[in-house]
Parts: C-alpha cells; sequence; structure tokens
C-alpha cells in the first residue's frame, strides 16, 4: 500500500501512500486570504498643513488596493481609502501581506489601535469576548481560574479570565488528565477564556495569523495558543445591533478630533452611581454646571428623562433592564459623537449593566462614580465619593479625575 495496493489486504478499499502524497495541495500564499491588518497606530500630522491621518499597521493577510471599501472590527466603523502611504518613495495603489503600511480615508471616522481592518466585500472576523482556545502553558505558576491574565491578540489587549478547562495533556507524555482545574507547565489545554471586552479574531482554520494569542502573567509571557472558536456571550444580541449600526452609521464631516480640538475637551459619559439614599442627582447637577462656567460642553441626563421619553414604550420591569439599558447606551452615543461630556445618574448599577454599556459605547470613553460609602452591586468603579465630603469637594475630586485623564484642560 505504499506505490500499489496489498493483495494481502483486500478489506483496505484506501489510497495509496503515494496516491496520498499526490493528493496534498500547498497553503495558498497569504495574499489570497481576505485581507487582515492589525491596526498599531493612528499618525496625525500637521506641519506645512499636512491634514493626513495615517492609519499603520502591518499587513498580516491579503491585500489593499486604493478606493476599496474597508471596515474595522470590533468597532464595524467603515470608509473608503483614499491613499496608500509609503516612506520616502512614491505612493504605492495597494499593499500585500507582509508589508507594514499605512494608509488614509476618505471618509474620516474614529478609530484606535487594537481593531483589526478588513475589505467590506470579503469574510469579517469573529467578535465576541468568550473563547474556545487551544493553549500552551509556559509558566513556573499554573494556569487556574481564579487568576486575571493580560491577553493579547495581534495588537489588540483585554483582561482574561479562564472560564473552563475542558481538557488537559502532558505535552511529553501526551497523557489527558482527569477533570483538571489547573494547566501545569509544559501542558497543552482546551480552554474557554472570558475576556474583559470583546475583541476581533480570526479561527485558526480560517486565518491562523490573526488567531494567535499570547497570555502575560507579571509582564512576562507565560503562554500562548490559537483560537478554535467564537462562543456567544450576553451581549452578543447587543453587539451585532452594534454592529449594524456602525456599518450603517452616517459620519457627520466633523470628525472626532475637530470637535475635541474646538471644546477643548475629549467626550465622556460619566456614570454617576451609588446606593438608592445617595444624593447622585445633586452632585451630578453641581458637576454639570461647574463644567459649564469652565466652559465646557456638557450635558446632565437623568435616567428618568430616557424612562419616560425614548423608553416609554416599554415596562419597567426586570425582563425589560437590559433594553433600557441598551436605550441609555444608544442615546449616549449619539451625545458623545458630538463631543460632548455626557451625566448620566443611576440608581445601583451593576458590572453587567456597565458591560452591557461597555458594548454599545466606547468602553475608553467611560468613567465611572460611585457616590456614598455603601458599595452596594460588583460595580468596579473610577472614583468613589465619601458620605462625609460636601458636594463642592466632590465636584473638585470628580474635575481632578477629568483633568488627569486628559478629558478636559484647565480654562485658559
Amino acid at each position: 500500500n505504499v506505490a500499489a495496493r496489498a493483495i494481502t489486504m483486500p478489506w483496505y478499499t484506501g489510497p495509496t501512500v503515494l496516491q496520498s502524497l499526490d493528493d496534498f495541495r500547498s497553503e495558498p500564499p497569504l495574499t489570497f486570504l481576505p485581507f487582515r491588518m492589525p491596526i498599531q497606530a493612528v499618525y496625525k500630522f500637521t506641519a506645512q498643513g499636512d491634514d493626513r491621518r495615517i492609519v499603520a499597521g502591518t499587513v498580516e493577510a491579503g491585500s489593499l488596493k486604493v478606493g476599496d471599501q474597508i471596515v474595522f472590527y470590533p468597532s464595524s466603523k467603515k470608509s473608503h481609502v483614499k491613499t496608500i502611504e509609503g516612506f520616502n518613495r512614491p505612493a504605492p495603489t495597494e499593499a500585500v501581506a507582509g508589508e507594514a503600511t499605512g494608509f488614509t480615508l476618505h471618509e474620516q471616522i474614529y478609530v484606535a489601535r487594537g481593531e483589526i481592518a478588513t475589505r467590506a466585500s470579503e469574510l469579517r472576523p469573529k467578535v465576541t469576548d468568550r473563547l474556545r482556545v487551544s493553549l500552551f502553558w509556559l509558566g513556573r505558576s499554573p494556569l487556574v481560574q481564579t487568576k486575571e491574565y493580560l491577553f493579547k491578540l495581534a495588537s489588540a489587549r483585554a483582561m482574561a479570565r479562564v472560564q473552563d478547562i475542558h481538557r488537559v495533556v502532558d505535552a511529553a507524555s501526551l497523557t489527558p488528565r482527569e477533570a483538571p482545574t489547573r494547566v501545569d507547565r509544559h501542558e497543552v489545554a482546551e480552554c474557554v477564556l472570558k475576556l474583559s471586552r470583546a475583541v476581533a479574531f480570526d479561527l485558526a482554520d480560517e486565518i491562523l495569523a490573526t488567531s494567535r494569542f499570547v497570555l502575560v502573567d507579571d509582564f512576562e509571557i507565560r503562554g500562548g495558543g490559537i483560537v478554535r472558536e467564537a462562543l456567544a456571550d450576553t451581549h452578543s444580541w447587543v453587539r451585532e445591533r452594534v454592529l449594524l449600526r456602525n456599518y450603517k452609521w452616517e459620519a457627520s464631516a466633523i470628525s472626532r478630533e475637530q470637535r475635541a480640538e474646538r471644546y477643548n475637551q475629549r467626550p465622556t459619559l460619566l456614570l454617576v452611581t451609588g446606593a438608592r439614599e445617595a444624593d447622585r442627582k445633586r452632585l451630578a447637577r453641581d458637576l454639570e454646571a461647574r463644567l459649564f462656567a469652565d466652559g465646557k460642553i456638557v450635558y446632565f441626563l437623568g435616567i428618568g428623562n430616557v424612562l419616560y421619553g425614548v423608553d416609554a414604550d416599554i415596562d419597567r420591569t426586570p425582563e425589560n433592564r437590559q433594553e433600557h439599558v441598551r436605550r441609555l447606551a444608544e442615546v449616549a452615543n449619539i451625545m458623545l459623537d458630538a463631543g460632548v461630556i455626557l451625566i448620566v445618574t443611576a440608581a445601583e448599577l451593576g458590572q453587567e449593566d456597565v458591560d452591557l454599556i461597555r458594548a454599545t459605547v466606547q468602553s475608553d470613553l467611560i468613567e465611572i462614580i460611585w457616590v456614598g460609602d455603601r458599595v452596594a452591586t460588583d460595580l468596579a468603579y473610577d472614583l468613589q465619593v465619601p458620605d462625609a465630603e460636601t458636594t463642592e469637594e466632590a465636584v473638585h475630586r470628580v474635575k481632578t479625575l477629568l483633568l488627569e485623564k486628559g478629558i478636559i484642560s484647565p480654562p485658559w
């Protein structure tokens, strides 16, 4: 059965070894795969009237030409390629796999490091925060379910926890371990990872370059692997709506950067929450008045404004809570696109509520203030305002936070 059939094995009807070898097919060149370019940075030039914003990165697969419609994931924002840039050489008309390159866009949109650029006409990447992966562990301490690790895939970064460990195999002996609860050094495992936010990626059997990841612990790479499957998460239904919304979004001719420069502020959603007895609205209103006096574009939005306006067609029942939060987030998204600092008050927001808002609104535009000593939910906040502080002291603390994070600048 190497070159010819063996008459002593009449039960075998498969191909010979040589026939099998002849049937092997080479992997197609990376240029024939769907276009993938993880965004490393966006460069803006201002000297001598140069207004280009160059989206830069390395093309991992496929090719890109001037005029192609491009979609960025996980945000699903879209535009068209205006130019492909080259350093100290004539501008090329195409970028192919393996090249470090940059391009400019016809329709100016805000994209950031960690997104993946794709062509609209090709297979889109997966987007979720739950992944089934195969990984190899190198850390001296075992991989456990009780610890957070830094997950790095292409240029995307997120915190990750091991949600389930399905199978562990010793890489030397190939012996599987029963009912595994950890992954020891030099073991191979099939796990489910839960990320702190959704990222874009491909499956290993589709595009390998954008399925590889590493796990970092204590500033060192402890393990790595490939993504086998994209799993549904609790916010998949919201994310699908957001992807469609962003794809259909009619962008303004005024970019977010132009608004930020004109208003001297960065658009931000300030979520002011706390126990039900906490005086959240007083802090929010006084903060709005103080920022307005400083010349900022700011707006206070009480949760009742949404519940009895945008949400007037749905009941205030526990079953509708997620839809209430989603609609609030959509209103906030429009205000943020207009460059506003939006202050929203709501009682006892939990981490699940904020995760849903982050699935709708760009997560780095959200700051969370907890009012009061008693923390009544599992929410991770950016600033806690104690009961003993006066409203003036609390407003000063929030303003200090905004200054430190570069959201506002001191008034001139």
